[in-house]
C-alpha cells in the first residue's frame, strides 16, 4: 500500500483533512513496522541456522569478514545510523559476542 497524499484523493471525494492525512500516513507506518518486525525475526532465524550449520560442519560460529561486509553495506546506504542498525541486526542473529 502506497502512502496516502492529499493529491491522490479520487476526483469525486472530499480532500482529506490534515488529521485524515496524518492518520493514513500513520497507518502506513504501522504496516511498515509490522513488515520490519517480521523480516527481523526471519533474518535472525536464518542467521542462527547458518551459524549452527557452520559449527556442525566444523567451522566457526562467526565469520568476521561477512559481518564487516554487512556493516559496510548498511553504512554506505544509511550512514552512521546504518552501522548501528547493522550491529543490532547482527546481534539478533548471532547473539552477543
Amino acid at each position: 500500500m502506497a502512502a496516502i497524499t492529499m493529491e491522490q484523493q479520487p476526483a469525486d471525494s472530499q480532500p482529506a483533512t490534515p488529521d485524515q492525512h496524518i492518520a493514513g500516513l500513520r497507518n502506513r507506518i504501522d504496516e511498515i513496522d509490522s513488515a520490519l518486525v517480521a523480516l527481523w525475526k526471519e533474518r535472525a532465524s536464518i542467521s542462527q541456522e547458518v551459524g549452527k550449520t557452520r559449527v556442525a560442519a566444523g567451522g566457526t560460529r562467526l565469520v568476521l569478514s561477512r559481518e564487516r561486509e554487512i556493516l559496510e553495506r548498511f553504512s554506505q546506504e544509511l550512514g552512521a545510523d546504518g552501522t548501528q542498525l547493522a550491529l543490532l541486526i547482527l546481534r539478533a542473529g548471532r547473539g552477543p559476542l
